[in-house]
């Protein structure tokens, strides 16, 4: 009987010891560096919930190689320049299903870069990437994440690049994250619900991409504080309010676009010192005035696009640039020019214009505007390429 209840107990012990270890690398097995045989069964582990793989990648992670496995990228750590270890994983377009990254990325010490645009990884963003003490690249764009914005980014205090666009994600973005040292944040086509924090003036990013959300409220004058900003994009939110005088200080932007949103009053001189600006969006929105012809002036303007608007007249060098086809004023309340809106909306509408707060302020050109640099030719705009679903950014 003692024998009996003897094996009982150690069979179910058995069975816990092999539910809470990772099975250990067969003792057959060689691995370059001891680092790699730590983290084989981490890797096998992940490879077992791995439910559709339609290129047969996986069949690759067999083995001790690892560096050789598809998408598995090494390098010496930091701390020890004669080691070898898994320091990036790039999955960009792998079309992987897996229920959870947990368990897997969170637990690979030394990673530096982890990609996994266009896969359908799921569940939530697990809090334990914040123990990656050298991460400084995280993409897990157009794939199936859920639940709110991953809190413990905040505590990796290394990263540079954050791409979390094309989730699922809801909820509101800490105020915190503007305060890291982001060069790029791509967070568009969520469903973010808030209003924009006025730590956003703070950020040290050069592209910003928060389209497709639902933000709300006006845009706070504090992002004229922004130091880098090269590339923002607010289009298709729901945000209100006039534009602030404070947008035309951002004097390294090339894209600056708030279309489709509900922001109203005239466009604020100051833009006409945005010398650097190609691409200039405030389509679909409630503004209204007329467009200033400092605006028009500048150098470099590839595409401004005003359409969908209510504005009621265009001086000489805007006519310019509509003829030469740089402005698009279609559907606005302008006499003399062709497809714009009916009279009767464009009546009905001026019966219930709003005066902006600080009307004045949107008459002050803040720089001498004569000083412009030469005309450039069309670039790519990184940001923009974030809209699209399966674009790998960097």
């Amino acid at each position: 009987v003692l024998l009996f209840y003897s094996l009982i107990i150690f069979s179910i012990l058995n069975n816990i010891n092999c539910q809470l270890l990772p099975p250990l690398p067969s003792p057959n097995l060689t691995f370059i560096d001891q680092s790699l045989a730590l983290i084989f069964p981490i890797i096998q582990n992940f490879k077992n919930t791995i439910t559709l793989d339609p290129f047969g990648v996986t069949k690759t992670w067999t083995g001790p190689d690892i560096c050789n496995y598809k998408g598995f990228y090494c390098d010496n750590p930091p701390n020890n320049s004669s080691a070898i270890s898994l320091a990036s994983i790039d999955f960009n377009g792998f079309q992987l299903s897996a229920p959870t990254l947990d368990g897997f990325i969170d637990q690979l010490p030394d990673l530096a870069i982890f990609h996994a645009n266009t896969n359908n990884f799921s569940g939530i963003i697990s809090s334990k990437i914040s123990n990656l003490s050298y991460l400084y690249e995280l993409d897990l764009s157009n794939n199936q994440f859920i639940g709110t914005f991953p809190m413990s980014i905040l505590n990796i205090k290394t990263l540079t690049f954050l791409d979390i666009r094309y989730n699922l994600l809801t909820g509101i973005i800490p105020p915190q994250i503007f305060l890291q040292y982001l060069d790029a944040f791509f967070i568009n086509n969520n469903n973010f619900i808030q209003k924009l924090p006025d730590s956003i003036g703070s950020t040290t990013a050069f592209y910003l991409t928060l389209a497709n959300n639902k933000f709300v409220g006006p845009i706070p004058p504090t992002i004229g504080q922004a130091p880098n900003l090269l590339e923002i994009l607010l289009l298709n939110n729901l945000l209100t309010g006039c534009i602030p005088y404070e947008l035309g200080l951002l004097k390294k932007a090339i894209v600056i676009d708030v279309g489709f949103n509900m922001l109203t009053g005239p466009l604020p001189c100051s833009l006409g010192c945005l010398e650097s600006v190609e691409q200039l969006n405030f389509a679909g929105n409630l503004l209204y005035g007329q467009v200033p012809e400092v605006i028009c002036s500048l150098k470099n303007l590839v595409n401004f696009t005003l359409s969908y608007n209510y504005f009621t007249k265009v001086g000489p060098l805007c006519r310019e640039l509509i003829e030469n086809g740089v402005l698009n004023v279609e559907k606005n309340c302008i006499n003399g020019l062709p497809n714009q809106r009916s009279i009767l909306e464009c009546v009905l509408f001026r019966m219930r214009i709003k005066l902006c707060p600080l009307q004045k302020s949107l008459r002050i050109i803040p720089c001498n505007i004569s000083k412009f640099s030469p005309h450039r030719p069309e670039r790519h705009l990184i940001s923009y390429s974030a809209l699209s679903k399966h674009t790998k950014l960097y």
